[in-house]
């Protein structure tokens, strides 16, 4: 079987640390730039962390459902990127079972990329996440 290769581009916010919150993930095809899937939800009040955190493990599902083999994931949120990439050690109790529930997601990749990008490259997103806190 051929490696299916799939860009995510999540976000999660909060309006107010905690507020409203809510995530915007979308896969798209590495190649053509079209969009496979977008998930995004309104979470209730949360922190941005978690609001991050859920929008990966949203992309990350939806990657799986469309049979990925391999994932290239991209947040604008450095903290996320870092903590799944293994650098950096996750503190805040409220965040571990996310990172948790995603790694297990990550896990069902051949491989999984994690890769920091400036909020202006993460538009659509950071509009999905938008839209689900309003």
């Amino acid at each position: 079987m051929a490696a299916r290769v799939v860009l995510i581009e999540a976000d999660g916010g909060s309006r107010g640390n905690p507020g409203p919150a809510g995530y915007g993930a979308v896969v798209r095809d590495p190649q053509t730039g079209e969009v496979l899937a977008e998930r995004s939800e309104s979470i209730g009040v949360a922190t941005n962390n978690v609001a991050e955190y859920r929008g990966l493990i949203a992309g990350l599902e939806a990657a799986a459902e469309l049979g990925a083999t391999e994932v290239d994931a991209r947040m604008d949120s450095k903290l996320v990127v870092e903590q799944m990439s293994g650098r950096w050690q996750i503190k805040n109790p409220g965040l571990r079972p996310l990172a948790a529930q995603a790694a297990e997601l990550v896990a069902r990749f051949a491989a999984v990329r994690f890769s920091w990008i400036p909020r202006e490259r993460n538009r659509h997103a950071d509009a999905l996440a938008n839209a689900a806190m309003d």
